[in-house]
Parts: C-alpha cells; sequence; structure tokens
C-alpha cells in the first residue's frame, strides 16, 4: 500500500531524467508537467507502478524495460537479479536456488553491464556481474537498457541494468518506509529474516531545497541444500568395442550443504537543488553479500585404480562377474556399465569445509547537473567504488581411505535414473590372491569405514578492485530541421585495479595434526545429528562439527604462517579513456539518437610465472582503440504506438584473471595454464526493431527482432600445449595439457521477442461487468532465440557449431494479479529453456555442458489494513524444481563421423533447495 500518489512519484522520477531519458531537460520537464494530469488516487500500487514504468519506457529514446519500485515489492524479489528477471527478454542464471546472473535475449551474462545511476560498476566477481550482491530494497527504479547508446560504455555488449537509487526528492516533505518480515525454509525446516528502512526529509535552502536520505536493508536465510554429483570421463584402459560412446564416472559425490546466507545494505544521499536549473548529488552505498557455509562431501573416487585394467581390443563377455580381478572401474568384462555396476574397494575422499565468502561493493558519487542560457547543460561526475571479493576457506579437514582395499567400501552404482545417484554400500572381501574381491555386508553407515585425516588447510583469498571514474558531458539545445535537438560531446576516464592475494596453511603431518589438536580419525569431529535434507544417498553420515573447525583453525593461525600461493596471485590495472558524441533529434513523428563512442583501452599485469620449481615475475602490456557507432530511430506512427529501430555495437573485454600474465607448469600432472594478456575482445555488431504499444488508458503491448554478428569470441580452451617455449632442464613440456583464455571463431544470436501488460479495469463498464472484476491484471512476454558460433579446430575435433554459452532457446514470464478493496494478490511463472554452460575442446569431459530447463513460480499476498499499514506473506519456489547440469558429447561424437543417441543422461550436478514461505509487515507515513 502506498500512501503517495503516482504524481508524485512519477515528478520525482523526472528529476532523475537525465540519467535516464538521453532527451533535452527542458524536453524532460515539459513532460514532467504534462503528466501531472494523471489520475492520481494511490490505491492500487501494483497499477500505479506500473504505470510510472510505462511512462519512462515510452519517453525513452532507445529501447529499454523498466521496473518500478512498487512492482518489485509486490512479489518476494529480495535481490535484484530476481526483480529484473522478470522484465521482458531476461533470464537469470542461479546459485543455490537463488537468481544470480542476468542474460539478456540470450546473451552470455558477462554482456550485461551493473550500474548505480548511471555509472558503471566492476562486480566483486569482475567482468560477470553479479546481482545478486544487491538488494531490491535500494531501488527506486530498475532501468534495462537493451540498446546501446554513445554515452554508455563499449564493454555494455547486449545491454545494461541500471540500478536507480532513491532520493528523497522523489517524495514530498518526510518519508518513511519500512518492511519487518520473517519465514522459513521448508527443506530443513530453517529460518528466514528481513528488515529494511528508508527515512528521508526535504528541507527548504534559500531558494532551493535539499533532500536527504538514509536506508538500510538486512535479508538472511538458513538454507539446506541437497546435491549429488558426477565426474564423467573416457577411459584409455577402456578399448573393447563400443568403447568410443562410452563415458564413466571417474567420481561422483554429495555435496550436503548447510548455509547461511546474508545481504545487507547501507546507503545515503544528499540532493541541492539551490534552483530549477541547478542541483548537486552526492550518493553513497555500501552492499555485502555473506555466504557462510559448511559443506561435508562424500566424493568416491571410482578411477582410483584406473591402472589396473588392462587394455585389449578384443570382444569379451558382458556376464556379471562378482570375483573380478580388476576393481571394475571402466571394465565391460565383468558386466559393469557406465551406467550400472559394482566398484570393488573404492576409495573414498571426504571433505569436512567451512567457508566464509564475503562480496562487497562500496561505491560513491559526487554529481553535478546545470542548465544554463542558451540552451547549454552541464553534467559532471567523480566516482570511487571499491569490490571485495572474498573466497576465503575458513578450514577444510580431508580424511581418505586407506591404501588397503578391503578397508574400504564395495559400492553398487545406478545412474540410469539421471535425476538420481543412490549408491550401496558393502564391505569388501578379499579373496585368495592380492587382487581379486567380492562384496560383503551392506552397510548403512558410511562412517563405519576408516577415513583418516590427511590434510587440515586454511585458505585466505581476497580480490579487490578499486575504480577512480571521472566524466564530464556539454550538451546543447539547439532547433534543428523543424524539429528540437540536443548535441552532446563527453569524456570519461577509468582506471581500474584489481589485485588477488591467495595465501594458505597447509597441515598434512601427524605432528602438525597434534600440535593443533584436532583428531586423526572421523567420529570425534563429528556430531550426532540427523540428515536434514531429504535427498536418497543410500547411507547414512555425521555432519562435522563446525566449532571443532574453528579451534583447529585458530590453533593452526596461531602456530604456522600463512604461505604465498603464486599461481593465483597478480594484479591487472585497466584505463580507459573514451570520448564521445551523439545528438538527439526530435520531430513531430518521433526521434533519432545518433553517435560515436570511441574507448583507447591500456591493460597492464603483473603476476608470478612458475615453471617446476622456479618463480619469476613478469609483467606485460597491452592496447587497443575501439570505436562503437550507434543509431536509434523511434517513429510514432499515433500517440500510442512507436516504431523503434537501431543499430548499436559493443566489446566485451576478457575477464582481469584472464589477462594476467602468469603461467603455471605443473610437471607431476604435466599441465600448463595461464592468462593471456594479448587476447583479443569479443566484438558484436546489432540490430533491433521494435514495434510498442502503449494502450490507452492503460496497457501494453511489444513485439521485436534483434540480431547480433559476433566476432573472436572468447572461449577457455584445453588442448596440447605444442610449444618448445617453456622447455627446460632436458624437461620436454610441450605435450602437456594447456587450460587457458583464447579468441574463437565468429557467429550470430538472434531472435524474436514480445510482451504484453493488461488491466481490466478500464473496460469493465463497457463490458457490463461488475466493479470487483476491475481488480484483475496480467503481464506476459517471451523471447525466442538462435545463436550459432564456430568452434574453431582442436586436439583432432574438426571446427564446429556451437551455441553461445548461456542462450537459452526461449524465456518466458506469466503473471497475474488481482488487486482491488486493499487486497492484492499476484502469481508470477517463470521458465527458462535449456542454456550451454561450457564449450568442450575434446571428449575427455565427456562434452559440452549444459544447464537443464529452469522454471520457478513465485506468490504473494498483500492486504493493505491502513493506508500506512500493510502486511503481507510470499511463497517462493513453489514448485520446487531442481537444477541440474549435464554433459553431451553428441556434438562432437557427430563431428568426428561417430553415431550417438540420447546423452543428456550424463548428469554433472543436481541440487534442490525447497520452497520458501515469509510473513511480514509494511509501513509508510
Amino acid at each position: 500500500m502506498t500512501s503517495y500518489s503516482c504524481a508524485q512519484r512519477l515528478r520525482g522520477l523526472m528529476l532523475l531524467g537525465a540519467a535516464i531519458l538521453p532527451a533535452a531537460p527542458a524536453l524532460a520537464q515539459q513532460s514532467a508537467m504534462q503528466v501531472e494530469t494523471v489520475v492520481v488516487n494511490g490505491t492500487r500500487p501494483i497499477a500505479e507502478s506500473e504505470s510510472a514504468a510505462l511512462f519512462v519506457q515510452k519517453n525513452s529514446d532507445s529501447l529499454v524495460a523498466v521496473a518500478a519500485a512498487d512492482s518489485v515489492g509486490r512479489l518476494p524479489d529480495q535481490n535484484i537479479a530476481q526483480a529484473a528477471g522478470r522484465l521482458p527478454g531476461l533470464a537469470v542464471e542461479r546459485d543455490q536456488g537463488q537468481a544470480r546472473y542476468i542474460s539478456l535475449r540470450g546473451a552470455p551474462n558477462y554482456w550485461t553491464t551493473l550500474s548505480f545511476d548511471g555509472i558503471n560498476v566492476v562486480s566483486p566477481e569482475g567482468r560477470d556481474a553479479r546481482f545478486d550482491t544487491i538488494p531490491s530494497a535500494i531501488a527506486s527504479q530498475i532501468v534495462v537498457s537493451k540498446a546501446v547508446t554513445p554515452d554508455m560504455p563499449g564493454e555494455t555488449v547486449s545491454g545494461n541494468v541500471n540500478i536507480i537509487t532513491r532520493s528523497a526528492l522523489d517524495y514530498d516533505g518526510f518519508r518513511f518506509t519500512g518492511k519487518a518480515g520473517a519465514g522459513t525454509a521448508v527443506l530443513g525446516g530453517r529460518s528466514q529474516t528481513e528488515l529494511s528502512a528508508v527515512v528521508s526529509d526535504v528541507f527548504p535552502a534559500g531558494n532551493g531545497v535539499i533532500g536527504a536520505l538514509v536506508s538500510a536493508s538486512y535479508y538472511q536465510r538458513n538454507m539446506i541444500t541437497d546435491n549429488f554429483e558426477i565426474d564423467w570421463e573416457r577411459v584409455d584402459q577402456d578399448t573393447r568395442p563400443g568403447s568410443e560412446t562410452r563415458f564413466w564416472a571417474r567420481e561422483f559425490e554429495n555435496k550436503l550443504y548447510r548455509l547461511m546466507r546474508r545481504n545487507t545494505s547501507v546507503s545515503g544521499r544528499l540532493d541541492w537543488a539551490p534552483s530549477s536549473d541547478h542541483n548537486v548529488s552526492l550518493r553513497s552505498l555500501y552492499s555485502i553479500f555473506l555466504d557462510d557455509e559448511a559443506r561435508d562431501n562424500y566424493i568416491f573416487d571410482a578411477d582410483d585404480r584406473q591402472a589396473d585394467l588392462v587394455p585389449s581390443t578384443a570382444a569379451c563377455s558382458t556376464a556379471v562377474n562378482p570375483t573380478p580381478t580388476t576393481t571394475g572401474y571402466a571394465d565391460v568384462c565383468i558386466g559393469n556399465t557406465p551406467l550400472t555396476g559394482t566398484l570393488y574397494g573404492v576409495d573414498i575422499n571426504q571433505r569436512s569445509t567451512l567457508r566464509a565468502f564475503r562480496q562487497s561493493v562500496f561505491t560513491n558519487t559526487l554529481e553535478g547537473n546545470h542548465n544554463f542560457a542558451d540552451g547549454w547543460h552541464l553534467n559532471w561526475l567523480g566516482n570511487f567504488t571499491e569490490s571485495k571479493d572474498d573466497r576465503s576457506v575458513v578450514g577444510e579437514a580431508r580424511w581418505d581411505s586407506p591404501s588397503t582395499r578391503d578397508l574400504r567400501p564395495t559400492v553398487n552404482y545406478n545412474f540410469t535414473n539421471p535425476q538420481f545417484s543412490v549408491p550401496q554400500l558393502f564391505t569388501t572381501n578379499q579373496l585368495s590372491g592380492p587382487t581379486r574381491f567380492q562384496a560383503g555386508t551392506q552397510v548403512f553407515a558410511i562412517d563405519t569405514f576408516t577415513k583418516p585425516l590427511s590434510s587440515l588447510r586454511h585458505l585466505n583469498a581476497v580480490d579487490t578492485t578499486t575504480a577512480y571514474t571521472a566524466k564530464l558531458v556539454v550538451s546543447k539545445d539547439v532547433p534543428f530541421l523543424g524539429g528540437d535537438a540536443n548535441f552532446k560531446a563527453g569524456m570519461q576516464f577509468d582506471n581500474r585495479t584489481k589485485v588477488a592475494n591467495e595465501k594458505e596453511i597447509l597441515l598434512n603431518t601427524a605432528a602438525r595434526f597434534t600440535t593443533v589438536g584436532i583428531p586423526t580419525t572421523y567420529t570425534p569431529f563429528s556430531l550426532d545429528k540427523a540428515f536434514q535434507g531429504k535427498v536418497p544417498m543410500g547411507y547414512t553420515f555425521r555432519y562435522f562439527d563446525t566449532l571443532q573447525m574453528r579451534d583447529a583453525i585458530a590453533a593452526a593461525k596461531a602456530n604456522f604462517p600463512l604461505t604465498p600461493i603464486p599461481a593465483n596471485n597478480y594484479k591487472v590495472r585497466e584505463q580507459v579513456l573514451a570520448g564521445f558524441f551523439m545528438g538527439t533529434m526530435k520531430w513531430d513523428w518521433g526521434s533519432i539518437v545518433g553517435g560515436v563512442r570511441v574507448e583507447q583501452v591500456e591493460n597492464q599485469g603483473t603476476a608470478d610465472a612458475t615453471v617446476g620449481a622456479a618463480t619469476s615475475q613478469v609483467t606485460a602490456k597491452a592496447s587497443d582503440t575501439l570505436v562503437f557507432p550507434s543509431l536509434h530511430i523511434n517513429y510514432n506512427i499515433d500517440d500510442t504506438k512507436k516504431l523503434r529501430v537501431s543499430f548499436n555495437s559493443g566489446a566485451a573485454r576478457a575477464d582481469y584473471d584472464q589477462l594476467r600474465p602468469n603461467v603455471v607448469v605443473n610437471d607431476s600432472n604435466q599441465t600448463i595454464s595461464g592468462g593471456n594478456p594479448a587476447v583479443k575482445p569479443e566484438r558484436a555488431y546489432g540490430v533491433d526493431a521494435y514495434l510498442e504499444w502503449y494502450v490507452e488508458p492503460q496497457g501494453y503491448l511489444m513485439a521485436g527482432v534483434f540480431y547480433k554478428e559476433v566476432k573472436d569470441v572468447l572461449y577457455t580452451q584445453r588442448r596440447t600445449f605444442g610449444s618448445a617455449a617453456l622447455n627446460s632442464g632436458g624437461i620436454d613440456r610441450s605435450g602437456y595439457a594447456f587450460t587457458g583464455i583464447t579468441n574463437g571463431g565468429d557467429g550470430r544470436l538472434y531472435g524474436f521477442e514480445a510482451a504484453a501488460q493488461m488491466q481490466l479495469e478500464p473496460w469493465t463498464q463497457d463490458l457490463g461487468l461488475p466493479d470487483w472484476m476491475g481488480g484483475f491484471g496480467i503481464s506476459a512476454n517471451l523471447t525466442l532465440n538462435n545463436s550459432e558460433v564456430t568452434k574453431p579446430a582442436v586436439s583432432g575435433i574438426p571446427a564446429r557449431k556451437v551455441r553461445l554459452p548461456g542462450t537459452s532457446d526461449m524465456v518466458y514470464n506469466i503473471g497475474g494479479y488481482y488487486e482491488k478493496f486493499g487486497l492484492s494478490l499476484r502469481a508470477q511463472y517463470q521458465r527458462r529453456s535449456t542454456w550451454m554452460d561450457g564449450i568442450a575442446d575434446t571428449l575427455a569431459d565427456a562434452g559440452d555442458t549444459y544447464w537443464a530447463a529452469d522454471d520457478e513460480l513465485d506468490l504473494s499476498a498483500r492486504y493493505a489494513v491502513s493506508e500506512s499499514v500493510e502486511i503481507y506473506a510470499d511463497a517462493s519456489n513453489v514448485l520446487n524444481q531442481p537444477g541440474r547440469r549435464y554433459s553431451e558429447p553428441g556434438n562432437l561424437l557427430t563431428a568426428t563421423g561417430i553415431p550417438t543417441s540420447r546423452t543428456d543422461r550424463y548428469t554433472i550436478e543436481w541440487e534442490r533447495f525447497g520452497p520458501r514461505y515469509g510473513v511480514g509487515l509494511r509501513v509508510n507515513f
């Protein structure tokens, strides 16, 4: 429920017009005056907020989608990713069941940039903007730009998600908004808490005003996650007939999570408007995402004794043999298949991991907007942002089976159902001869098997990115060819530095275990506590004791020093000097926005290169000049219909860790990995054509098509090194396996998008319907994609066509609501079809990887007790669908001429998180 009017909200939005609309400020102010005549009642918060969002969309001179704050508040959207994911053309990627990354119109998620009030912000992770670190409570609007304009950074390829923060000038006088809620997660019966508050006021200052606003939010959820994972591989020793299409589970495991996640934000804003022509804004925001995780891993190391299998190309009997001379791994001659079979004397690698992830953004902006005589305008700003990605591991204890095979379990595995992995455990009996075994008695408690402590590790890993931005824009309103125009020129300088610093304590001897006081057998380190999840596992286990872990690590830190990890430490600096010129020309029939942006990019990286036992520091530099033209034509078919056609361009640069100049050679594993400072940016050129119909008195219909041409696609390559450059000490490293970022082939992405948003209220009387039916409304959107990239030939696999990673063929949202008599009910369903997660170079890991289709249903109910008080209830993830990632070798098999059948059965990861329910109270006055 809101106690302020739609007109007040829109008047506040127009004060931010310079950040949203590229039109001249004078024209924006004129539009704001006209909007004062819209219907004002304040009793339909969903309808009114949608009206405010549609007003911004309609008056924008480029293609945008907008979510207003009240619309966000009508659904259980605690972070920006989930709130924005309901807009047309947007899809989300989830972690632990919660929206994290945003993909625009099917493009890779790193093509989407994040900004606050128009200033691009580097995510704690780097180029992959994480949106779950940002609470939705800080936003008055979410403006998604799908067509890039010259005043936007060139790294914005598919679009930008701009968080318009709340301002005191959004409201008249004193304002307080508060929210308090609590709830539960069904899986594990764990609690969640939500709190937020916004306080603002406007004070007279001479002939002008000063607006002050402070906001804070806190959202905590405790979670249990059900999980199983399988790691597939080709087996060199499996050379029997049919081996070309066989992939075996190298290891399979359960990751059993106990989580507590928290989003906290604090922001403040001062706006000074000494007159209607000048205003200065000081904005500061701190947001932090905390993920405290206790994870129990039980990993069955199936290929521990892979070498016991003697290669042979001869056919053999596949009848079941319960007393083999091998472990049974990849042995079709005892009746085993990749999906069912028995393994004898399997190594258990158990991990007890306590992690404390922290991701924070601290951004500060001083900005001024000034209107002068003769139509001149000046915008200036300075910004400092610090992002931190703290991936520290409080402690990890590893417990491993002894080498004696009859002390290990015999395991029956069955992966025929891709939704289940339920191994059965037995004792292992040794028969005559040292290599002959059979299954004994079934065992249900996995901790019955001996697993001595093998190591204890503490990791301190923090990446810090500092960014300084300075921007100056001068514009002028002029008559132009019978219309009105605003010509704008600007410069922007960004200086970003990312420093990665990793150190660890690793203990792996009995004497050191005694020093820190950790038990060397598992049971004394565990809790006698029932499993809190619901996934069938085939065995019981004991959770590790987090308090004992903390005590052991505290003793380790007191007695042993932290040691740097050279392979993961680096410093990369990026400087971008940009200039742009653009014009916005307006006539009665519509508008044209066009211009060009030029960016000079310089990168310098310093890192350690490790070859064998020798480490040395390496510094590398690279520079590039990039030109980004764009053109947007907006034609008013009539007062309610618009045709938008645009051409735009952008470039996605490799992430900072991928640009680091280090190389790490591991002679034991015969691997080489590192960064690539010389990798080229991924270039994209796109066209859009959209038809929009703003139905009177309120509604929205849209349909459009889009196309992007992609050059020099970035992907992580895994291949044979094939060079003698790193040979030394008599070691030939040319045959080592190399992993690193590189440029692939070219490709394209095209698709269709449609959206509808309607309310029944304006037509109830004409249709002869009762007044109460006017509360119904509906929104729906659909995006259809098709993408194709040429993957270069590598390691004997010929060039082939693949999807762009992150691309779903179909994304749609359907929502309905009822809002009348103080009651608001809403249901929202969203579905995203299968999308590619990673491109494989070879069949070594069973081919390309995909995420299965994802769908989610959220429900909400609100009732306005009074104009200032509202109670609410939310239900999230009602369908409780699992997340599933799988490998698909079929494309590679076909490329090599080998026929294949359905292969999405190769599950890599399966997780379920459970529904969440919450109730609470909102107040506004």
